[in-house]
């Protein structure tokens, strides 16, 4: 299975963004999903996930600001973000596993390649 992360790009504070991650796999729909980044300086963090059955988890940092969501059907999972912040810059992973959703990034096994996200204020 590979993942493909697209959608990056340079957007002002306040701005909005949409991230899509395809899959190669015809069992995507078995997989949790979720959301990593990496911000300069600091360690990969958990943004947000999604299980097969469609229920979403997100970092406090995110919520009300991030939605994350899934179509089986085109093997793709979305983050539309909003009203982004300075600090939400960093290299977004999308991430997979067969197993429950998890904050952290050791219990996904599969990763696509990142997009850079850059908020200027």
């Amino acid at each position: 299975v590979q993942l493909q992360a697209f959608g990056g790009g340079w957007v002002q504070a306040g701005g909005s963004l949409r991230l899509s991650c395809v899959a190669s796999a015809r069992t995507f729909s078995s997989y949790t999903m979720g959301w990593f980044r990496l911000p300069p300086g600091n360690e990969r963090e958990f943004v947000a996930a999604i299980t097969w059955r469609g229920n979403t988890y997100y970092a406090d940092s995110v919520k009300g600001r991030f939605t994350i969501s899934r179509v089986n059907a085109k093997n793709t999972m979305y983050l539309q973000m909003n009203g982004l912040k300075p600090e939400d810059t960093a290299v977004y992973y999308c991430a997979a596993n067969r197993g429950t959703v998890a904050t952290t990034p050791n219990y996904y096994n599969l990763w696509g390649q990142g997009t850079q996200v850059t908020v200027s204020s």
